[in-house]
Formats: C-alpha cells, sequence, structure tokens
C-alpha cells in the first residue's frame, strides 16, 4: 500500500468516526421531552368575544405539574377564516408583536416582518409564523398547544 492511499483512508476513517461522534451526542443533548410533548387545548376565551376582523393578542394561563405557565397567542379573523398563531419569531424565536397601523407582525429583534397570515414579508425569518389549531366547542374557543 502507498503512503498516498493509506492517508487517504486514514482521513475517510478519521472523519467517518467524527461524524458518528458527533451525532451521538447530538441524540444523547436532544431532551426527549421535547420530542414527546402531546397536543393539548387550552382554553381561550368564550366564543362571543372573538375578533369579527382583525387580529386580536390573547393572553392565557395554564397549570403544568406545580406551576402556573402564562402564554399568548394571536387569533386572526379575515375573510371568514380564523386562525391562530404562535407568536415566537421563526428565526431566533424572539416574541412578535401586532403593529395595527402598519398591519404587521413585527419582532423587535432583528427586524422580521410577517403580514396578517403569518408569511414572511421581509427580515431574517425563514418560515412563516407556527400556525396553532383553534376548536371551538360549545361556544368556547380552545387553542392547540404542545405541553
Amino acid at each position: 500500500m502507498k503512503r498516498r492511499d493509506f492517508l487517504k483512508r486514514a482521513i475517510k476513517v478519521f472523519f467517518s468516526i467524527l461524524a458518528v461522534a458527533i451525532l451521538s451526542a447530538l441524540v444523547y443533548i436532544y431532551p426527549s421531552k421535547i420530542k414527546n410533548r402531546k397536543l393539548h387545548y387550552m382554553y381561550l376565551m368564550d366564543e362571543d368575544d372573538l375578533p369579527r376582523k382583525g387580529v386580536r393578542k390573547i393572553e392565557f394561563e395554564y397549570k403544568l405539574e406545580d406551576r402556573t405557565i402564562t402564554n399568548r397567542v394571536f387569533v386572526v379573523a379575515g375573510n371568514d377564516v380564523l386562525t391562530a398563531f404562535s407568536p415566537v419569531c421563526t428565526h431566533l424565536g424572539c416574541l412578535v408583536n401586532w403593529d395595527n397601523n402598519k398591519k404587521e407582525f413585527l419582532c423587535p429583534c432583528h427586524g422580521g416582518k410577517y403580514n396578517m397570515n403569518g408569511e414572511v414579508i421581509a427580515g431574517p425569518p425563514p418560515k412563516p409564523l407556527t400556525r396553532l389549531p383553534l376548536e371551538i366547542k360549545d361556544g368556547k374557543v380552545y387553542v392547540g398547544i404542545k405541553v
């Protein structure tokens, strides 16, 4: 075996072992609680309080084990469609706000902008805002979140 062939094989083996080690570490580090979260529907409001047109920010609380968690969601009503969006920017996880004058969701961290449908219109966000499932039962509105 020539020295050149030996070095090529040695480099391939080294990088293969390195790749396996990195992947193993990532699998170990990634928390299993995040993988196994289930969708739960949380009460938001009565159906009569839904916006007829436009965007409304709704804050709600729920209990998780021994603590109370406060969360918020944007409910958008337009063209006979009701949608709920997560307030978390898809760029780096900052919380977006609705600007009623510009009719846009604005991310204060890096200038990301989303339209009323949650689609990216400017800035660095790679994906649209996350849509959350809405459910209306017996005059009450529920939003689905993973807990």
